[in-house]
């Protein structure tokens, strides 16, 4: 499998787990992955069912958001997931939820501590959370 389609799947794979999890619910949130040596995206199409996307219907943009490859719109979220791309070249994917969990921990301004030693195994020390914006 060339690696822009094992990209592809890969970030598929990402949005239906966070739709099968619960962390998002109707069109909100997404989840995005970047090939930095091509510069390209892969992301959510805006509006679309979870459980109807297929691999083929995410949206291939470079990193000025200009639509590459994809028959839908790409995400409204799209500038944040680039401004993250952008400015943190260490960052490979971006999943944006409106899990009620997260959402508590950015009210808070605190990252989600790694309780379990399977979060630990997955991410690391600590979750970090955008701030809350109302």
């Amino acid at each position: 499998m060339r690696n822009l389609d094992r990209l592809r799947q890969q970030v598929w794979e990402a949005n239906q787990g966070i739709y099968r999890a619960g962390l998002v619910t109707m069109h909100s949130g997404n989840a995005s992955g970047i090939d930095r040596n091509r510069g390209l995206v892969f992301i959510k199409p805006s509006g679309m069912d979870y459980d109807k996307m297929k691999p083929a219907d995410l949206v291939t943009v470079d990193l000025e958001g200009k639509k590459v490859r994809g028959k839908w719109e790409p995400s409204v979220d799209l500038s944040h997931h680039l401004y993250i791309y952008k400015h943190r070249p260490d960052v490979g994917g971006v999943v944006h939820t409106h899990s009620n969990h997260a959402t508590s921990f950015a009210m808070l301004g605190r990252p989600i501590p790694a309780f379990l030693t399977a979060i630990a195994d997955e991410f690391g020390d600590e979750i970090p959370c955008a701030p809350y914006v109302d």
